[in-house]
């Protein structure tokens, strides 16, 4: 797919036309390497890049409660978080849009009468089913004994700590506040059966991180996308969507790589991500985001 030419503009303009920019960072992948190891030079990039004047935000599936604190601690203009269902700028709530009691209970139905596991996503946390919270006590068992037994276990096995976390259960969150779910199915046709269950109303792509089972991704409600709550959020701010710059690795960004003026793949990009993009930097852990910053004038 090659992006249109009148929603996009020059990969390698930036700061130098004297234009305010406005970057939407995905975290896992992009700023994080599976969980919690990042670039040196990426915390001193996104500091450059608002210090010349450009707003810097998160565009996050996590939780708005759940980011890392070496990310947080960066620092940012604003965050897109829960996949597009809270949007915060200078701290204030901007958007703000959970799911409809309705579609939290047709969702959770459909989950658990194919016995899929499952986190919940809220605005203050997440929250796990039982055999969820069962399944990440196991994967953390397993691991230790791995590593007892002398085998590497590599950090994108490891999970960085979210097998070893304690997760509240389902019944202590507000279902009348979810925002999306995370799922894991025992087999690979888990994803197809969702998207069969529950038809048009919800995004259902599949998951980012690397968790075990069969398969795994997340669910949102259809029109709940990154890319959605961008367009408010410029709307919001009076910025075009042509000085926009999406920088992002995996499915759940491809909605903001089609709104934003320019989009940046990271080099650990999923192959149909990078084909989208209008350009496409080096790895993660690989100084990939000062690279783009640089090559686009950010900085």
């Amino acid at each position: 797919m090659t992006p249109s030419t009148d929603s996009r503009t020059d990969a390698g303009s930036g700061s130098g036309d004297g234009r305010r920019r406005i970057v939407f960072l995905d975290v896992d992948g992009t700023i994080l390497e599976h969980g919690s190891h990042i670039s040196p030079s990426t915390p001193d990039a996104v500091r450059a890049a608002r210090a010349a004047g450009h707003l810097v935000y998160l565009s996050t599936g996590r939780s708005a409660a759940d980011i890392h604190p070496v990310v947080a601690d960066i620092g940012f203009d604003g965050a897109v978080t829960n996949s597009g269902a809270l949007v915060t700028s200078g701290g204030e709530v901007v958007v703000e849009r959970p799911l409809s009691p309705e579609a939290t209970d047709r969702m959770l139905t459909a989950l658990r009468s194919r016995g899929i596991r499952y986190f919940l996503q809220a605005r203050d946390g997440v929250y796990a089913s039982d055999d969820m919270a069962e399944l990440m006590r196991d994967y953390a068992l397993a691991l230790e004994a791995r590593e007892r037994a002398g085998e590497e276990v590599r950090p994108e096995d490891s999970l960085v700590g979210l097998a070893q976390r304690t997760f509240p259960g389902v019944e202590e969150a507000d279902l009348s506040r979810i925002d999306k779910a995370v799922f894991v199915s025992d087999h690979e046709e888990g994803l197809d059966e969702l998207r069969a269950d529950l038809g048009d109303e919800f995004l259902i792509v599949p998951g980012s991180m690397p968790l075990p089972g069969g398969s795994n991704g997340e669910i949102s409600e259809r029109d709940t996308t990154k890319g959605s709550a961008i367009e408010l959020l410029l709307a919001h701010l009076g910025m075009d969507a042509a000085d926009a710059v999406a920088v992002g690795d995996s499915w759940n960004d491809i909605e903001m790589f089609q709104v934003c003026g320019v989009a940046v793949a990271m080099g650990n990009a999923r192959p149909e991500l990078k084909e989208l993009a209008d350009l496409v930097t080096t790895d993660v852990l690989d100084d990939g985001i000062a690279n783009a910053f640089r090559r686009l004038g950010l900085i």
